[in-house]
């Protein structure tokens, strides 16, 4: 009764190893489309969440100073107008 086991035996081995193949090309396939989808958005010039953040806070304090200075502007305007009238 050697022969229906040896052949489980060799079908379980010949499975096993498939899995193994099946994984190996499923990690490279993944690793192929990793690649491609890097390499499409450097292409397109698109920046990093990290980039977008700084240039936004460096957007808000620009915004900020123009604020300051305009108030600052009107109130020596305001006092120039006073010592001429």
């Amino acid at each position: 009764m050697e022969g229906p086991n040896k052949f489980i035996d060799d079908l379980s081995k010949l499975m096993t190893n498939a899995m193994g193949v099946a994984q190996g090309a499923k990690t490279e396939a993944e690793t192929a489309m990793k690649g491609w989808i890097d390499r499409w958005l450097a292409d397109r010039n698109f920046v990093t969440r990290e980039e977008f953040d700084a240039v936004r806070a460096m957007a808000q304090k620009a915004r900020e100073e123009n604020e300051a200075l305009a108030a600052r502007i009107e109130a020596l305007e305001g006092a120039r107008k006073k010592t001429k009238g």
